[in-house]
């Protein structure tokens, strides 16, 4: 059954407060890896939706605790804030080791072969190619 996109777009929300560029880069995320998903059968729909709008939650702690961040420390950070969130709303918690694996590894050569972290990064690069 797939889990309440609402749920998981309402913690974002909250998470963010009114950080608007975040929240929008998210859901932009979210809808370029939509359209994937229907051609991805191997994909686990609730990790898409929660890696997709959570994927640069590691952001927020990097930028309070160094002034900046960098996408090694999203991943430093990121799985942690992530698992946090979902454990809040009794995300499977079998799902939830897998988002923290592939928020942790967003950014860097693949250390899994999870199908949603191929699809995270080609729908995050197409939202960053957009915004340069």
């Amino acid at each position: 059954m797939e889990y309440s996109r609402a749920k998981i777009l309402r913690l974002l929300v909250d998470y963010f407060g009114d950080d608007n560029k975040r929240i929008n880069h998210a859901i932009k995320v979210l809808y370029e890896a939509d359209k994937f998903l229907d051609s991805q059968p191997d994909c686990d729909e609730d990790i898409v939706v929660a890696v997709a709008l959570l994927h640069d939650v590691g952001i927020k702690v990097s930028e309070q605790k160094h002034g900046y961040n960098t996408g090694e420390k999203q991943e430093k950070y990121g799985p942690q804030v992530a698992e946090e969130l979902l454990a809040s709303i009794n995300f499977p918690h079998k799902k939830i080791k897998i988002v923290k694996n592939i928020i942790g590894n967003h950014h860097s050569p693949s250390r899994y072969n999870y199908p949603e972290l191929t699809l995270l990064k080609k729908a995050d690069a197409i939202i960053n190619n957009k915004n340069q």
